[in-house]
């Protein structure tokens, strides 16, 4: 099995066409057609269900999908690790992060790290914190910023970055506003605004309510921030959130939550093993949170 097969085959799955797979890696059709069909005679599977259309992935292209961008994502932390020991820290890096993080201002690091690694290109998306962690367990991404997770794949590295507590938003008028802390049971005939499933502050919410024995209402979900404060601003519904959202307006009041609630942690996530310009970014996220240097991992 040749690396140039599984990226033929990455193509052709993320594709779904052997054409545009062939346009989009600048070669003959006929040269990928057999490439594949070389590695489906070495697997002995097929791996693509074909039509005058597109193709679809069978069951063995699906498990075969995770694992060969797992390898190329290797192959190329292995090439990165070379250019960065000979100083020349070049290909690319893929970073997913959360909508607002608090914990580093993202855009003054990433304009310091590429003055220093001017060879490199940067990758960027924003998502939920399930979804990031997925992207990089399959080798899409080399580094999320996301919230802890309940649970972790084994197959990534977990590394500690800021916390904070979780504070009530309401509205200025609202009856808890003038409230130096409230108790989550007096929460439960409130109308909630949420971030969607599978987003870190919503998944924290949740578990903290439960963990309360208090049913909550989620009425409103959205998927981004400002949309979030909006509707708390005008007394659709209050929502948990952590402190430091507090920054984004002076048109919600942010109250503290009574008793032992968890904190919301923020926390990197790397593939296993960690690519070079993702050990080097990290490094340069530290130093910027004060000079620090990275700590252990927590796998």
């Amino acid at each position: 099995m040749e690396l140039r097969q599984l990226e033929y085959f990455v193509a052709v799955a993320e594709e779904c066409h052997f054409t545009r797979a062939a346009n989009r890696l600048r070669v003959a059709q006929s040269g990928l057609s057999a490439s594949i069909r070389s590695l489906e005679r070495e697997l002995g599977a097929s791996l693509f269900l074909r039509s005058t259309r597109q193709v679809e992935l069978t069951p063995a292209g699906r498990a075969l999908l995770v694992e060969a961008r797992r390898a190329l994502s290797a192959t190329d932390a292995a090439r990165d690790a070379v250019a960065a020991v000979r100083g020349l820290l070049r290909g690319s890096l893929a970073i997913g992060s959360l909508q607002c993080l608090h914990a580093v201002h993202l855009p003054a690091v990433l304009a310091r790290f590429l003055a220093a690694y001017p060879g490199l290109e940067i990758r960027l998306r924003q998502g939920g914190s399930g979804e990031l962690i997925e992207q990089v367990r399959t080798g899409r991404l080399d580094l999320a910023f996301v919230s802890r997770p309940a649970r972790c794949p084994d197959d990534v590295v977990v590394g500690p970055l800021a916390d904070e507590p979780l504070v009530l938003a309401c509205a200025p008028d609202h009856p808890f506003a003038s409230r130096e802390k409230v108790e989550l049971p007096e929460l439960g005939a409130e109308r909630f605004v949420d971030f969607q499933p599978d987003w870190g502050t919503r998944d924290l919410a949740d578990d903290v309510f439960a963990a309360a024995g208090v049913e909550r209402r989620v009425s409103l979900e959205v998927n981004d921030v400002h949309s979030l404060l909006d509707l708390v601003t005008f007394g659709l519904g209050v929502a948990l959130v952590p402190r430091s959202f507090a920054v984004k307006t002076d048109r919600v009041r942010f109250v503290g939550l009574a008793g032992a609630v968890p904190a919301w942690e923020t926390v990197t996530v790397t593939g296993d093993p960690t690519s070079a310009a993702a050990a080097a970014l990290l490094r340069e996220v530290h130093e910027a949170r004060g000079g620090r240097t990275a700590p252990e991992p927590i796998t």
